[in-house]
């Protein structure tokens, strides 16, 4: 099983995050690196995450490549989990599922956070398998019960 390490985005590895690429067919699933950052630079609950294999943990320079990104928000009480996006090399490779298990590991320990949720465009069936794997449900609140273009989930306890 894949394990990933999670770094906060910095002058070191934001080039690296920026060149990240999926495939073609996913590029209209996904916002860009470039304006997940842009928004992580202007709002302070948004923390942006570079994402490494496992074998980064303890050196202070990686010797393997950025292989993902991915970002969260901590709001009224909810960790959101905004993005997540794996560099097409290393797509199937359970990198995705790793990130996200480490993004609710960490979520897990704000003391504020109750519920932890996300959102998948209706079209993205990937994400869609992804998340209920994980124990992602509906979340039926107001404005998500009926949101034109995304589906929005919370994990169940």
């Amino acid at each position: 099983m894949a394990r990933v390490h999670l770094r906060r985005v910095t002058r070191d590895n934001f080039r690296e995050c920026l060149n990240l690429r999926v495939r073609e067919f996913q590029q209209s699933l996904i916002a860009s690196t470039t304006q997940s950052l842009a928004e992580a630079y202007v709002n302070p609950n948004l923390f942006p995450l570079a994402v490494y294999d496992a074998e980064a943990c303890g050196y202070e320079q990686p010797e393997v490549p950025v292989i993902g990104f991915t970002m969260y928000e901590v709001v009224a009480g909810v960790g959101f989990i905004m993005r997540l996006m794996i560099d097409e090399k290393y797509q199937r490779q359970g990198y995705g599922r790793a990130t996200i298990i480490e993004v609710i590991r960490r979520l897990k320990l704000y003391p504020d956070v109750e519920i932890i949720a996300t959102s998948h465009l209706k079209e993205n069936k990937i994400a869609a398998r992804l998340y209920q794997s994980l124990g992602f449900q509906p979340w039926n609140i107001s404005y998500a019960i009926s949101h034109p273009t995304e589906v929005y989930l919370k994990l169940q306890d």
